[in-house]
């Protein structure tokens, strides 16, 4: 099932005007149920299998459960982040909105629901910090899951060409909220000029003097920290590979571009 109708089945009908929390009540709701009546069948079959087999199946459905619910947050917040955003920038653009529903897998089948969970986070009153600060904690242990959120965020932003003034704002504050840097809020925002222009050591944050066994350990780092197995293991759904892959590309794409001017190996 893709993340969507998870998203939609617990979102849509909520008023916005609450935390994160509140939005994802219904989709926690249902993971709660789900992995209660999957122990109570556990607990109750035929008797076979060893009690400690019994809690290690049950721990296996909690931890379903718990990951279920946290990509939800993920592509909840994208699509309330997204819409607080274009409302702090005055319009949505069609671009921005294609580029939301092509690159984010949105099936077809879910286009109004989550088009209708998009408008209804943008019209309401609420500012976006409580959801921003409720992902954050959720995510306190993945930095780089939330930082994929931002570049999901610049994604959109850049759609319809350029990122405002007014965008960057709002995304330089998401990313306080979320705990990152100014050094990674650059870097990510570096990641988003167009591809052979944009400065390269920016993309791996590091400075032109580094040596290049720093510009080699930054590099490693990044890919090990934005891979994007490792990213749906913490929490990114799968809907948002496509991302994941490009800022892959991005990454590689920078460190060839200063392999080739320092010949290195």
């Amino acid at each position: 099932m893709s993340i969507w109708g998870k998203v939609v089945g617990g979102a849509v009908g909520f008023a916005l005007g609450g935390p994160l929390g509140a939005i994802l009540g219904a989709v926690a709701g249902h993971a709660y149920d789900f992995s209660r009546g999957e122990r109570k069948r556990i607990e109750d079959g035929s008797g076979e299998g060893e009690d400690g087999h019994r809690e290690g199946t049950w721990q296996r459905v909690r931890q379903k459960a718990e990951d279920d619910l946290r990509q939800a947050a993920f592509a909840t917040a994208a699509v309330v982040l997204s819409a607080k955003m274009a409302k702090a920038d005055g319009a949505v653009t069609r671009e921005e909105i294609n580029v939301f529903k092509r690159r984010f897998r949105v099936p077809p089948s879910e286009e109004k629901k989550i088009g209708a969970l998009f408008n209804e986070a943008r019209r309401t009153a609420t500012g976006f910090e409580p959801y921003a600060m409720q992902l954050a904690r959720l995510f306190r242990n993945q930095p780089a899951v939330l930082e994929e959120l931002l570049d999901v965020l610049f994604e959109i932003a850049r759609a319809d060409g350029e990122v405002s003034e007014g965008e960057v704002a709002f995304l330089h504050r998401v990313a306080t909220i979320f705990g990152l840097e100014d050094r990674d809020f650059d870097r990510v925002h570096a990641t988003h000029g167009r591809r052979g222009k944009s400065d390269p050591y920016a993309i791996l944050g590091v400075s032109r003097t580094a040596t290049d066994d720093e510009v080699k350990t930054a590099y490693r780092k990044l890919v090990r920290e934005n891979h994007p197995d490792r990213l749906v293991a913490q929490g990114m759904p799968e809907d948002f590979i496509e991302v994941a892959n490009d800022k892959m590309a991005t990454i590689n794409d920078a460190y060839d571009r200063i392999r080739k001017t320092r010949n290195m190996n």
